[in-house]
């Protein structure tokens, strides 16, 4: 606190971040703000969730690429940081963080306190970050605020808060309708209280404009114009177009660069300037190598900032290079070096995973959980890259000689007559129960589980709770390897032949299995198309077809019956995955097969893994 107290302040700019547990209203908030402070012409078009810029973000309604913008009240530039809720972002919301001074705390008012609300919180607390408490969603009918509000204080008194971050402020808000409050009791009438709350409470950012410039970078940005684009907030100093820095890298090497373009941010736009002082958040273009958690510094004084820290990833997958049947027909990357050129360009962009080079056709990707690889799947066919990736494995830490393996908190909301069922499922993927309470017929459950033992539950809890269990997870720390777990209980139905499926081979397997492809579909030998009802492989013969005999007509002798194949999504096909399996991705389609394609060779190397066991 000294340090702030004999520095100079920018009065007139507040840096702030959002944080919240997915699907709180963080964006939908942020949407609001734009508009209340004349962001926007009164008739300017706008779509809803104007922060979810790319098309992902959009489908799955979540905020996967921390972003910035700006707003202006009473005088002063308020900075605002949209972040992922999402626990497998988190890497976005940590380094973010560096940036702002303050933070609003999103609270939907009837889930209250699910894990990544600890997680985001208990990171802004260790950076002393100022934070304001909103509790949104109070329309809702299940609304429970004053409840909620006491879980906000037991989870700062838990996260070890400071006397002063427990006097937090307190507003409340409908996010959608971009109301906000000081007091239950209150008339709401626009987001002023919470804009002047913001302005009171979160402090202005230190800004020794005569100290030697020094930022650090906390994001990149691309433009097809300039390149790389370094995003992040000027600690001390100024910096003007055209000048040179000292770039210091994270190994403490020094390099100098030119800096040819300088903005900063308005509204959703980012606008040209020619100098920028300490406290604001710019952009800068002229470096095309740079790194996030880099130092820009002046030349005469390169002194660096910490380097930005993120949690270790806890889960990998192999990304190889396509060798099906099918191999190079959908694709426009399908080479080993275009597929590592795009991993190695996702890692300067993303400090939260890691990359490892396995063999000249396979790559190891690490990252935070299943979501965060399956949107780096999906981003990369949608540009046109084909591959093949494996079943997600863990990460195993060597402690001392122990074997430690990560485990999950896992925090489960479902109906009581579904509780006998979660907790059989979980106990089988040893999971440990911490904490069960039950209210109005709903069971809330807290459990530590091993990360491997999550693999492919989501899909298994949905069902046994009939789409109407909630479950949140979140990395909890590492312990002692817990033992085997049970892997998928039902085989794969594997295509004997190549060629087309027909509805006559179909509709006779249809009663002991459930296809995952449609009649008329092209297959190969070796390819997944169906799950089995018992939990052994079945090779089967799909494109078997009636043929013409003096009884009766190849065609149909009555119409063929076939139930509707199973439609998965990218995250539950990579979790149905088994471990001598592959998905293979294209732009177009995505399939299910077996690492080794013949059947014979497959039984060989299977009773060869068995015999040295």
């Amino acid at each position: 606190m000294a340090e702030r107290e004999v520095a100079h302040f920018r009065n007139d700019i507040r840096n702030i971040a959002i944080i919240a547990h997915v699907d709180h209203g963080k964006t939908t908030l942020v949407d609001q703000m734009l508009r209340q402070s004349g962001t926007f012409r009164a008739n300017e078009a706008l779509t809803d969730r104007v922060m979810d810029s790319n098309d992902l973000e959009r489908e799955k309604g979540i905020t996967i690429m921390a972003k910035n913008t700006s707003v202006h009240w009473g005088g002063l530039k308020l900075n605002i940081v949209d972040t992922p809720g999402h626990a497998d972002f988190g890497g976005e919301v940590e380094r973010i963080l560096k940036m702002v001074d303050g933070v609003i705390l999103l609270v939907d008012a009837a889930e209250g306190c699910l894990p990544q609300t600890k997680f985001v919180l208990k990171k802004s607390l260790g950076l002393h970050l100022k934070p304001i408490v909103v509790i949104n969603k109070i329309d809702r009918k299940d609304a429970r605020p004053e409840e909620v509000l006491d879980e906000v204080f037991e989870l700062f008194m838990s996260l070890g808060a400071t006397y002063d971050q427990l006097e937090f402020p307190i507003v409340y808000a409908v996010g959608k309708f971009g109301l906000a409050k000081y007091k239950l009791a209150d008339e709401a009438v626009d987001l002023a209280p919470l804009f002047q709350t913001i302005i009171k409470e979160v402090p202005p950012p230190p800004g020794e404009m005569d100290a030697p410039f020094q930022m650090l970078v906390a994001n990149v940005d691309w433009s097809d114009y300039l390149g790389r684009l370094a995003v992040g907030r000027i600690f001390r100093g100024k910096v003007s177009a055209g000048d040179w820095v000292s770039r210091i890298k994270h190994d403490g090497t020094v390099v100098k660069a030119k800096i040819t373009k300088l903005y900063t941010f308005e509204g959703l736009k980012r606008t040209e300037t020619n100098e920028a002082g300490a406290g604001e958040i710019v952009q800068l273009a002229g470096m095309e190598d740079i790194h996030i958690g880099e130092t820009l510094a002046d030349p005469e004084h390169p002194d660096p900032l910490p380097i930005i820290n993120v949690d270790e990833p806890t889960i990998s997958m192999n990304f190889i290079v396509n060798d099906s049947p099918f191999a190079g027909r959908e694709g426009k990357f399908v080479t080993s070096r275009n597929l590592r050129e795009r991993l190695m360009r996702e890692l300067r962009k993303n400090i939260s995973i890691r990359v490892e080079d396995v063999s000249p056709d396979t790559f190891k990707v690490a990252a935070r959980g299943e979501l965060q690889l399956a949107i780096l799947i999906e981003t990369m066919r949608r540009e046109g890259f084909e591959f093949a990736v494996s079943k997600p494995e863990v990460i195993m830490q060597v402690v001392d000689g122990d074997n430690m393996e990560p485990i999950e908190q896992v925090v489960i909301d479902v109906p009581e007559e579904y509780v006998g069922s979660v907790i059989e499922a979980l106990g089988i993927r040893k999971g440990q129960m911490v904490n069960m309470a039950t209210l109005n017929g709903q069971a809330h459950l807290d459990y530590h589980v091993p990360s491997r033992g999550m693999i492919g539950f989501r899909g298994e809890f949905l069902t046994m709770t009939r789409g109407t269990g909630i479950l949140n997870q979140l990395f909890y720390d590492y312990e002692s390897y817990k033992g085997a777990i049970a892997g998928r209980t039902r085989g794969a139905l594997i295509s004997l032949e190549d060629g087309d499926t027909t509805p006559y081979a179909m509709e006779n397997l249809q009663e002991r299995s459930v296809f995952f492809v449609p009649p008329q579909t092209k297959v190969y030998k070796g390819m997944i198309v169906g799950e089995n009802a018992r939990e052994d492989d079945m090779v089967v013969n799909v494109t078997r077809k009636k043929h013409l005999t003096n009884m009766r007509a190849s065609g149909s002798d009555g119409a063929t019956q076939l139930d509707t194949p199973r439609m998965m999504s990218l995250e539950q096909q990579i979790e149905w995955l088994d471990d001598d399996e592959l998905l293979e991705v294209t732009p177009e389609s995505t399939r299910f097969r077996k690492k080794i394609l013949d059947s014979t060779e497959r039984h060989r190397a299977q009773k060869k893994k068995e015999a040295m066991v």
